[in-house]
């Protein structure tokens, strides 16, 4: 796996982009700015330390899937570590074989850093090759979108 890194500047709290992040009073916040990633984008579960969480958004045709996980550190407005194990193939849970064994146990984690009224977001994801550009194109856009989410709507959240 590749480590990639991911940064960007908001003028908010540490906490107004962390609970827009991660959809803690709105799950909605969540869904905008990871609407980069998949229109369909959410999540199921929470985002307690040890929680499991699944990624989820639907395809084409309507199908449910994407990444069965788990919270493996969340220190409020300042670090979240997601840990992927499985995948979600409509229902069903993928945790072991080929279909997740070259990612298996890779890490999503975010940093949040706060001075002066603005907050440094820090994101940095395993991943495998063949997502290498993929996650280098979607992520700046997934940042700008999470930036103007919070900016532009910051007292609502």
């Amino acid at each position: 796996m590749v480590k990639l890194q991911f940064k960007t500047t908001i003028n908010a709290s540490a906490e107004s982009v962390y609970n827009a992040m991660l959809g803690k009073n709105t799950i909605e916040t969540y869904q905008q700015w990871t609407s980069v990633f998949n229109p369909t984008s959410t999540y199921e579960g929470g985002w307690d330390k040890g929680a499991k969480i699944y990624f989820i958004g639907t395809d084409e045709n309507g199908k449910k899937g994407g990444m069965v996980s788990e919270i493996a550190e969340n220190i409020p407005f300042q670090f979240v570590s997601i840990r992927h194990y499985g995948i979600l193939d409509g229902e069903i849970e993928i945790t072991d074989g080929p279909a997740v064994q070259e990612w298996a146990g890779g890490f999503e984690n975010y940093s949040f850093s706060e001075k002066n009224g603005v907050t440094t977001v820090s994101v940095a994801i395993d991943v495998t090759n063949d997502f290498v550009a993929y996650f280098n194109t979607s992520w700046p856009k997934a940042l700008v979108a999470l930036k103007d989410l919070v900016e532009n709507k910051n007292t609502n959240l």
